[in-house]
């Protein structure tokens, strides 16, 4: 597939790495010469310099013959009017844009066909739903959902207090009082396919396969289930934090914002008269004692600077807050994190381009392609949920006389209503979703690739 990315920033970027990695033809436009320079040493990829709205920049991108354009540059109005502008050009093109002005998300969506937009994306809305969804199970790192909703992978950190900790995967259901199926499990940076005699160890953190009725009694089986979450306290008043902050005071919790900017203080006063907006710098511990963050039931990091965010996320660990939710906007070396308490973590980056990636494979779906594709355990391995169809092979044979390629790991299977966690006997029929966990570099484009 020909795809054209404007705007070589940090989403940029993570797109070209991941859509190059599955062998589509990329152009990459940017103003900036040297950005483009360094991406082409490390991709290949073609690119072109200049305004991406301009028709002759898009013209030498080859808009006219290419499948789909990404606008990813710091300006919502810029990516909209590029957008708005190839389309012209080629009408059969598919375009995405990233708007992240609250103010423009109406509009986008209501007027999308006039702008000629296929698809918008909104990292700090993603992000806040993202955390809106931890915050209703707190202990859980990250969540992902498939076979709408009724299956989920769930990210857990076993601490020295765990019941996992030192028990080997084959006795865990001892421990664990729900049928559940640990998938992955990342320790010191590294991601593991764990087979039975798998020993979890403290610090380990385990992506958990299981119904989405059972995440509750999972929770409770291993003590961490706190109670629910009323008391919020965000640090940072940007973006990300009015997209939550609307979240929350329509679920009726307390939200506390605590914001260096007066200006901003005002903005969101005026915006959220329900919230307690209080203007002060929270790189301060005195503003953090003030404010008692050791009495909320959750604190959540997300002021613009990664640095920041973890050293607040580890006060308010330090603090013994119940649940610490931390944003990072770059987030490659998650391995050099892994030893530190920062809760949950959240890349709005990475939001977005998974979305984006899913987009991408929709567009190219084939017989037995993905539909849903989340990237775990840092990026090193990810989650794709496929429909069994009719072109798919092996229908109806018990999975332990199927010979599947290494390192994939069907997850689950969906009949209808009923989620099945596989074992050797289990079999998957036409109209099934199944969901498989593939290491990274292990690219699936439709289901019958798994089968050796």
């Amino acid at each position: 597939m020909k795809i054209i990315i404007a705007g070589d920033g940090k989403v940029g970027s993570m797109l070209v790495r991941q859509l190059s990695a599955e062998g589509h033809d990329l152009t990459v436009i940017d103003n900036d010469p040297e950005a483009l320079e360094l991406t082409m040493e490390r991709y290949d990829v073609m690119s072109v310099v200049g305004n991406c709205a301009s028709m002759e920049i898009l013209r030498n991108a080859g808009v006219e013959d290419a499948d789909l354009l990404i606008t990813s540059t710091g300006a919502d109005e810029l990516n909209l009017l590029c957008c708005m502008t190839a389309h012209g050009m080629n009408p059969n093109l598919h375009t995405i844009a990233r708007i992240r002005t609250p103010d423009y998300f109406e509009s986008t969506y209501s007027m999308r066909r006039l702008f000629a937009l296929s698809l918008t994306v909104n990292p700090e809305r993603q992000t806040a739903r993202e955390i809106d969804r931890l915050l209703r199970y707190p202990g859980f790192l990250k969540r992902e959902t498939f076979a709408n909703g009724l299956v989920e992978i769930v990210e857990i950190k076993v601490d020295r207090k765990s019941p996992l900790a030192d028990v080997r995967l084959a006795d865990i259901g001892s421990v664990v009082q729900t049928h559940v199926l640990i998938c992955a499990a990342v320790r010191e940076g590294k991601c593991l396919s764990p087979s039975g005699d798998f020993v979890i160890r403290k610090g380990d953190r385990l992506f958990v396969t299981a119904p989405a009725r059972n995440l509750s009694a999972l929770l409770t089986s291993i003590g961490m289930a706190p109670p629910k979450i009323r008391d919020v306290i965000i640090i940072g008043g940007g973006r990300n934090c009015y997209y939550l902050t609307q979240m929350l005071l329509r679920e009726n919790t307390n939200v506390k914002i605590i914001e260096s900017s007066r200006k901003r203080c005002e903005h969101l006063a005026e915006a959220f008269p329900g919230a307690t907006i209080i203007e002060g710098d929270a790189s301060t511990a005195a503003v953090l004692e003030r404010e008692k963050i050791e009495h909320a039931d959750a604190v959540i990091a997300m002021t613009g600077m990664d640095e920041l965010n973890i050293i607040l996320s580890m006060y308010a660990k330090h603090k013994e807050v119940p649940q610490v939710i931390t944003k990072l906007g770059r987030a490659e070396n998650l391995d050099l994190l892994d030893t530190l308490s920062l809760g949950g973590i959240v890349s709005p980056k990475e939001l977005c381009c998974n979305t984006i990636t899913r987009y991408v494979r929709a567009m190219g779906q084939q017989v037995g392609g993905a539909v849903t594709v989340h990237a775990i355990a840092d990026g090193q391995a990810e989650a794709i949920e496929f429909i069994v169809e009719n072109g798919t092979k092996h229908v109806g044979e018990p999975l332990k006389n199927i010979k599947i390629k290494p390192n994939i790991l069907v997850a689950s299977i969906t009949h209808g209503n009923n989620l099945v966690i596989p074992n050797g006997d289990s079999t998957f029929e036409t109209g099934d979703r199944i969901v498989l966990v593939s290491s990274a570099g292990t690219v699936i484009q439709q289901l019958n690739d798994i089968f050796l």
